[in-house]
């Protein structure tokens, strides 16, 4: 078995996730999809909802999908719709929709409405409730290395501002058995360890962890749970309910294909009035979900079509949906498995893994490799962002569909 640090893993050759871009229909314009006698027939007739390039192949949807035709006329409609009259048409009419939407988004993720809140993407939900959080010096978080940067980057602001501390697991990806996965974050619980943050499926190589198992066991100790769910909602299937976590966020425009700059989070009720907004409500310590959704202005348009985006997610079926992204992935690292030079870094087990899977290409750097594809094959698949963050490696991120 191969395994790898981060450290390791950010400094060695090509990293790549398979990842399959689906998308959401509204009610008024959704297909009459019958199961055909050939599975592939069907995935055919989803890839046609797609505006396609004809210049490149695009493997980057992990980080921000497309969506599919019906969620961008549904975006344009409500766009046009605005600007009829802005301040009436946007803010008062659209916005209505905005109850409606909650309750929908609450009963898929198995919760009540009154715990869900909508913001712009992932890391504005965690980042409101990693920075909302009443937390002393001395206080401990467990997280791992292989957590987002954008969280890890909050966590050490927490740090930086008030003294608390970070415990780090140690992780050798790709981790094949979950209890021995979750005891890794259990056994760095201690009494001082206020809150353990987990990353359900982890975006640098597609590992999924046991958090419900992880959760159980951190909530039995007296510590909270955030969960950041930005790979794992729309992609596995599961209700939030099932995680036993007490915070969540997730963005609309990665697995769902809503969007851009759409998502949510997730507060356990009892807790809302604990945490504090992000952004500045006219009371900071009410118990209401909504005091998070003090915005400003932001595209109504976008945050409205995100019902569209939920029909055609249920219009496929999140378990089926689920089984198609592991095959995909299954497919493209058993046919490449037996290459000279490449190293596999994500598990073929169904519980370990979904439709990310990275590999390596020893002896090579990433971006030689991504060039190459890019520039001899039009495979269209770098992630330029992550020099910004890691830029004494040599490794870039590169997500596949």
């Amino acid at each position: 078995m191969i395994t790898i640090d981060r450290r390791s893993f950010l400094r060695q050759g090509l990293m790549a996730s398979l990842v399959a871009g689906l998308g959401g229909w509204t009610k008024s314009t959704l297909p009459s999809f019958n199961v055909p006698a050939n599975e592939e027939d069907f995935w055919a007739d989803l890839r046609a909802m797609f505006s396609l390039s004809s210049e490149i192949i695009n493997l980057n949807n992990g980080a921000v999908s497309p969506q599919p035709y019906p969620v961008q006329e549904a975006y344009m409609r409500n766009y046009r719709y605005s600007n009829k009259g802005p301040s009436y048409y946007m803010w008062r009419k659209l916005d209505e929709q905005r109850e409606p939407l909650r309750k929908r988004f609450a009963d898929f993720c198995g919760v009540s409405p009154e715990e869900i809140a909508f913001n712009r993407n992932t890391t504005e939900g965690l980042n409101t409730i990693i920075l909302g959080l009443d937390l002393k010096p001395g206080d401990v978080v467990v997280l791992s290395s292989f957590d987002y940067p954008n969280m890890m980057n909050a966590w050490k602001q927490r740090v930086a501002r008030d003294s608390i501390r970070l415990e780090w697991v140690d992780l050798r990806l790709p981790e094949e058995d979950s209890e021995l996965l979750a005891e890794k974050f259990i056994s760095r619980i201690s009494p001082r360890t206020r809150v353990v943050h987990l990353t359900h499926m982890m975006n640098w190589t597609g590992q999924v962890l046991p958090v419900s198992r992880i959760a159980k066991a951190a909530k039995e100790k007296g510590c909270e749970v955030i969960v950041d769910a930005s790979h794992s909602f729309a992609h596995l299937d599961f209700k939030i309910s099932d995680l036993h976590c007490d915070y969540l966020a997730a963005s609309g425009h990665k697995w769902l294909c809503a969007p851009f700059g759409t998502g949510f989070m997730y507060i356990r009720k009892e807790l809302i009035g604990k945490i504090w907004p992000l952004l500045s409500a006219p009371d900071p310590r009410s118990d209401n979900i909504r005091k998070f959704e003090h915005l400003g202005t932001r595209s109504f348009a976008a945050e409205m079509a995100m019902g569209a985006a939920l029909d055609f997610h249920l219009t496929i079926g999140n378990e089926r949906k689920m089984r198609r992204l592991r095959a995909l992935k299954n497919y493209w690292m058993q046919n490449i498995s037996s290459l000279p030079g490449i190293k596999l870094l994500t598990s073929f087990k169904d519980e370990m893994s979904g439709g990310i899977g990275a590999f390596e290409v020893i002896g090579k750097r990433a971006e030689d490799v991504a060039a190459y594809a890019t520039i001899q094959h039009s495979l269209y698949h770098s992630n330029p962002q992550w020099a910004e963050i890691v830029p004494h490696h040599s490794t870039y991120i590169y997500f596949f569909q």
